[in-house]
C-alpha cells in the first residue's frame, strides 16, 4: 500500500536487487563448504533451523502453492501375504508413511519415498531430474516408510562421475551410494553401488531389519544403525552401528552395543555381531569439531519383558534408552547419557541428539538436547554427557511378574519441568458423553497406575505417555539465536498386558516376544468410541527457553476437522507424528497432527499466524531452503501415517511468497 506522496518503488530493480541477494547468499554459502539444509536436520548436528528471512511474520499469511510433486509411491490398509512379519502371518499391512525431510544441495532437491525409490527435483520448480528405484520388495515389510537421505562432496572436486554422491538406506537392510549428479549407483562403493548389511548379524527373518533414517556423515565416513522390529522375539537382529569409507564401502570401525568388557556371543560363522542388542533406528547427529558421533538408541529386543537380559549393572540393556557420544575415528564410546534404566516401556530414545552453544556466567558451553517418549528433556554437555541442569534418581514402582527384575530409581530431570502430566486415576476419565466417561474410568480402575515407570503386568498397566510419547523423532527445532528449543508432544496414555505364551494364540493382536514368558498388547488407552481417555490436547507444541529451562509457551496443535464428522471439529490438539521447522524471522512451521492442516507459528509467542490445507495428513518435519530463483521454499510432505486407516498418499509440497521473486526481506533483530 502506497499513501499520496511517497514514491512507489521500482518492481523490476527490486526483483534484480533480490535475485542479486539470493545469488550472493547462495555464493556465500558455498565458498563456506555449506550448504542451506544439506542434512536432515538442517544441519549435521540437528535443530531444523534456517537462517532465512524473507518470509517472515508480516508476509507468512501470503503465502501460497509454488509446486508439488507425487511419486506414486504409497499403498493403503491390505491384505499380506504368507511370510508377514505381523503377529498373524499373512495378517493386514498398515498403509504407507511418508516421513520424508528432504534436502537441498546446490540447486537440487533429494528426497526417498516410502517404497525407497530417491527422486532428485529442480529446487526451483520440483521437475524431477532423475529418480532411482532400488527395487525393494514392499510385500513383507511391515512399516513402509524413509525419513531422508544424505549427501557427501568430494572437498577436492575432480569432475568425476560421484565427486557428490547421495545415500540411502533401504526398507530390506541395503546401502547405497548414487551420484548426486545422475542417479547412477556408484560403482566403486561396495558391490556396483551397494552393501548388503545383513552380512555379519547372523541367521534372522530378513524383512525384520531395514534403514529408515538418514545415515550420517562424518568426514569420509557414512555411519548407519537400522530399525528392528520391535517386540518380535530375544534373539532379534543386532543393533549393531557401522562407519563405512564414503568412496570404497569398506568397513571401517563398528559399535556392538554391549556392556563394557563384553564380547558378542557368536551362533556360527555368518554372526559377527550380538543378537538383541539395542539398536539405533532414528538420527544420528555428528560434530566434527570434536570427532564425535551421537547416537540415540532403542530398546533391547523385546520390549515389554527384559528377564533375560543379565541385571541391572551390565546387562544387555546397558546402552538401551541412552544418547552415547561415539569417537568418529575408531566408534568407541566416550561417554553415554541412559534416560531410561532396564526399559519395559519402549520408551527408547526417539529424537536426534541436538546440538547447540548453551551460555553459562558468560562462558560458552557445547551442549546437547535430548527429548524422550516420557516428555523429559534431558540437556547436557556435550563433551562429557554431564547434565546441564539437575538430574535427579527418584524411587519408582516395582513390579511382580515372575522372572524380571526391576530398576529402583529411574533419572528425572528437575529443569526443564516433564512436558507431560505424570498423573492419571480414574477420577481423570475423560469422555465425550458421560457414557464414554464411565467406561474410560472403569478402565483405568481395572489397571495398575502407581506413576510413570509402573511396570508391565498381566493385569494390565497404564503407561502414561504411551510408546509413541511425549516427544519422538521429529523434535527437536532449536534457535540458535533466541535460545529457544520447540518441541512438539503427544499426551495420550497406553494400556500394555502381558500375556501368558500358552494364551497367546487367543490373542491375535499380540507382539509374540518369542523366547520370553509373555507376548504382549501395547494399546492407546481408548474409550468404545475409539477416543482417548485423557482430556485433550492430545497434542501440543511447546516452546522452552535453553537459557532458565522455563516452559515460554504451549498451544494445542491441530483440530479434529479431519479426524470426526462435522460438528464434532473444535477439538484442540489431535495426536500426530513429525517436528517443526524454524526460521531466523521468528517462524515456526508444523504439520504433525491430525488434520489436514499445515500452519506457521511464532516462535516467541506460540501465536498462530498462518495455516492451509493439504490433501492429506502430514507426519513428517518441514524443512525451507533459497531456491536459485531468489525465493524462499518451504516444504512438506504429506502422505499421512502407517497408524492411521486412511490418507496415505505422496504429496510433496512447496510453498512460497507470490510472484516468480519475493521481496527481500529487512533485516530482523533477534530478540533475548
Amino acid at each position: 500500500m502506497t499513501t499520496a506522496g511517497t514514491k512507489q518503488p521500482n518492481f523490476h530493480r527490486c526483483r534484480l536487487i533480490t535475485f542479486s541477494l539470493a545469488l550472493a547468499a547462495m555464493n556465500s554459502m558455498t565458498a563456506l563448504g555449506e550448504e542451506p539444509w544439506s542434512s536432515y536436520g538442517a544441519s549435521p548436528g540437528g535443530g531444523h533451523y534456517s537462517e532465512l528471512t524473507q518470509i517472515n511474520a508480516l508476509n507468512v499469511g501470503q503465502l501460497e502453492l509454488a509446486w508439488e510433486h507425487r511419486s506414486g509411491d504409497f499403498r493403503e490398509v491390505y491384505e499380506g501375504v504368507e511370510g508377514s512379519t505381523f503377529a498373524s502371518p499373512g495378517g493386514p499391512r498398515p498403509q504407507s508413511s511418508l516421513q520424508v525431510t528432504p534436502i537441498v544441495v546446490g540447486d537440487t532437491l533429494y528426497y526417498c519415498t516410502p517404497f525407497n525409490r530417491v527422486f532428485a527435483l529442480d529446487a526451483a520448480t520440483g521437475r524431477e531430474r532423475w529418480v532411482y528405484d532400488p527395487g525393494v520388495d514392499t510385500d513383507p515389510v511391515m512399516l513402509t516408510n524413509c525419513r531422508g537421505v544424505s549427501s557427501w562432496k568430494n572437498p577436492t572436486a575432480t569432475g568425476e562421475a560421484c565427486d557428490h554422491r547421495i545415500f540411502t538406506g533401504t526398507l530390506d537392510g541395503r546401502l547405497i551410494a548414487l551420484d548426486g549428479a545422475t542417479g547412477k549407483p556408484c560403482e566403486d562403493f561396495g558391490d556396483s553401488g551397494e552393501l548388503d548389511l545383513h552380512a555379519g548379524l547372523g541367521d534372522h527373518l530378513r524383512s525384520e531389519y531395514g534403514i529408515t533414517s538418514p545415515p550420517a556423515i562424518l568426514g569420509d565416513l557414512v555411519i548407519t544403525g537400522a530399525m528392528v522390529l520391535d517386540n518380535r522375539r530375544t534373539d532379534s537382529p543386532g543393533g549393531v552401528v557401522r562407519a563405512f569409507d564414503v568412496h570404497t564401502g569398506k568397513l571401517k570401525w563398528f559399535w556392538d552395543p554391549l556392556p563394557p568388557g563384553e564380547e558378542a556371543a557368536l551362533g556360527d560363522d555368518k554372526q559377527h555381531y550380538q543378537k538383541g542388542t539395542t539398536n539405533v533406528w532414528s538420527i544420528m547427529s555428528v560434530d566434527s569439531q570434536r570427532n564425535l558421533v551421537f547416537v540415540p538408541t532403542g530398546n533391547t529386543s523385546p520390549d515389554y519383558y527384559g528377564g533375560h537380559r543379565g541385571g541391572l549393572k551390565k546387562g544387555l540393556d546397558f546402552y538401551s534408552s541412552s544418547v552415547v557420544a561415539l569417537n568418529g575415528s575408531n566408534g568407541e564410546v566416550v561417554w553415554h547419557f541412559q534416560a531410561v534404566h532396564h526399559d519395559l516401556w519402549d520408551y527408547d530414545t526417539p529424537s536426534q541428539p541436538t546440538l547447540y552453544e548453551a551460555v553459562r556466567d558468560g562462558d560458552t558451553i557445547p551442549a546437547l538436547a535430548q527429548p524422550t517418549k516420557m516428555g523429559h528433556l534431558f540437556l547436557l554437555n556435550r563433551e562429557t554427557g554431564e547434565p546441564l541442569f539437575p538430574v535427579e534418581e527418584r524411587p519408582v514402582a516395582a513390579g511382580d511378574v515372575p522372572g524380571e527384575y526391576y530398576a529402583p530409581t529411574q533419572p528425572f530431570p528437575t529443569i526443564p519441568e516433564t512436558l507431560v502430566a505424570e498423573t492419571i486415576s480414574p477420577d481423570s476419565a475423560w469422555g465425550i458423553t458421560p457414557w464414554e466417561e464411565d467406561a474410560c474410568r472403569e478402565r483405568i480402575a481395572g489397571a495398575r497406575w502407581d506413576g510413570i515407570f509402573t511396570p508391565p503386568s498381566v493385569q494390565g498397566t497404564i503407561a502414561y505417555p504411551f510408546q509413541g510419547g511425549g516427544n519422538n523423532w521429529g523434535s527437536p527445532a532449536i534457535d540458535p539465536q533466541r535460545k529457544i528449543i520447540l518441541l512438539r508432544t503427544n499426551h495420550l496414555a497406553g494400556i500394555v498386558h502381558l500375556i501368558p505364551q500358552a494364551e497367546c494364540d487367543q490373542h491375535p493382536t499380540a507382539h509374540p516376544q518369542k523366547g520370553t514368558p509373555f507376548c504382549v498388547t501395547p494399546d492407546i488407552l481408548l474409550s468404545p468410541w475409539g477416543l482417548p481417555c485423557t482430556a485433550p490436547p492430545w497434542n501440543t507444541l511447546d516452546a522452552i527457553d535453553l537459557t532458565s529451562g522455563r516452559k515460554m509457551w504451549s498451544v494445542p496443535l491441530g483440530t479434529t476437522r479431519d479426524m470426526a464428522p462435522f460438528p464434532f471439529w473444535f477439538f484442540k490438539g489431535t495426536p500426530g507424528l513429525g517436528g517443526p521447522a524454524l526460521t531466523a524471522s521468528g517462524l515456526v512451521f508444523i504439520a504433525g497432527s491430525g488434520d489436514f492442516n499445515f500452519r506457521a507459528f511464532s516462535t516467541i509467542s506460540g501465536e498462530e499466524l498462518w495455516s492451509t490445507r493439504m490433501p492429506t495428513g502430514a507426519a513428517a518435519t518441514p524443512m525451507t531452503y533459497l531456491a536459485p530463483d531468489g525465493r524462499q521454499m518451504v516444504v512438506i510432505a504429506a502422505g499421512s501415517h502407517w497408524g492411521g486407516r486412511s490418507g496415505a498418499s505422496d504429496h510433496l509440497l512447496a510453498y512460497a511468497l507470490p510472484g516468480h521473486l519475493a521481496p527481500a526481506a529487512p533485516p530482523i533483530k533477534h530478540q533475548d
